[in-house]
């Protein structure tokens, strides 16, 4: 965090304070909600959810330096908090009005975040 020093930053993030960054390979799943089409049967078609994934999720994040090559981490603490957070506020744009009911997002088999729109304080 550029808000903290040096020695606040290692207190806070421990390990994962890097001045060059670190890696993970996060997993995210998104959950909708909403009325099942009777035709399809489907609450939103798949292919077009994995689209909507492709280019709210992959596109700005998958391979990147978040810190450097993302620009809401310019000013933003790149935790898997403010992952989520980032990752609901692009699929919120993209999707049905009120369709989005959460995004879970795993930085380890024991680190999740869930996230579903709550306003920050």
């Amino acid at each position: 965090s550029k808000a903290l020093s040096d020695e606040e930053n290692l207190k806070v993030f421990g390990k994962c304070n890097n001045p060059n960054g670190h890696g993970h390979n996060y997993k995210v799943i998104v959950t909708v909600q909403g009325e099942i089409d009777p035709v399809s049967g489907m609450v939103i078609n798949l292919t077009d959810l994995k689209e909507y994934m492709q280019e709210a999720i992959m596109e700005p994040l998958d391979h990147k330096n978040l810190d450097k090559d993302v620009p809401y981490f310019a000013d933003v603490v790149s935790t898997t908090e403010n992952v989520a957070v980032f990752i609901w506020e692009n699929l919120k744009k993209l999707l049905p009005t009120g369709i989005l009911y959460k995004v879970k997002v795993y930085e380890t088999d024991q680190n999740i975040v869930v996230y579903k729109g709550e306003e920050t304080i």
